[in-house]
């Protein structure tokens, strides 16, 4: 019942209130990266969902489009502001995909949505991690979050499908909330720690 209607209730609720609340915080980042990202404040990527539905995920764009000379962009370390990585390092840029659950494209709890060119490297069991929608937090990332390898990472995605329920979802809910508070296993550039999974799974 809680998988199928209860989380799904919760979800928008919760969505909702934390929008309202957060209100002030959402207001103040926007206008300092309305200035110091040229006008353009937040980022839309193309993830996949569930059943692998592919959907614009939302979040506060925390580094410029800076390129080199051949029109290249830079590394991400080199186009991150000074007001990006306090906004990744307090994880304030996950906060505009409270729209994406609100739309019914995300949940609060559940496996982050990767990339699309991610999906031909998952192995059968690691698919099922697309059985759910995907989740603003989860398991694997109040598991160790980018400090996690990609099997590992996977593996916990894995776990939390096989194992939704209410109490979990409130135990990393709170989990979330503790480790934010705390920035722990917080990588403001995730590049420099590990390779993407496609390039990982390649040189396995």
């Amino acid at each position: 019942m809680y998988k199928t209607v209860g989380k799904r209730l919760l979800d928008f609720l919760a969505a909702v209130t934390l929008l309202v609340a957060l209100s002030p915080v959402l207001f103040i980042v926007s206008i300092l990266l309305f200035i110091v990202n040229d006008r353009k404040v937040f980022f839309y990527q193309q993830r996949p969902g569930k059943h692998e539905k592919v959907f614009s995920i939302i979040k506060f764009k925390t580094m410029t489009d800076a390129t080199d000379e051949d029109g290249n962009l830079l590394l991400d370390k080199d186009r991150l502001t000074p007001v990006g990585k306090f906004v990744r390092k307090a994880s304030i840029d996950e906060i505009p995909q409270l729209i994406n659950v609100l739309k019914g494209e995300m949940s609060l709890i559940g496996p982050r949505p990767l990339l699309i060119r991610y999906l031909p490297y998952y192995n059968a069991q690691e698919q099922k991690r697309h059985s759910v929608l995907p989740g603003i937090t989860g398991l694997a990332q109040v598991s160790g979050r980018n400090m996690l390898n990609w099997d590992d990472r996977l593996a916990k995605d894995k776990e939390y499908v096989e194992n939704i329920s209410f109490l979990l979802d409130l135990k990393i809910f709170f989990l979330t909330i503790k480790n934010v508070m705390s920035s722990k296993d917080t990588a403001i550039d995730p590049q420099s720690l590990m390779l993407d999974l496609d390039e990982y799974r390649e040189k396995a």
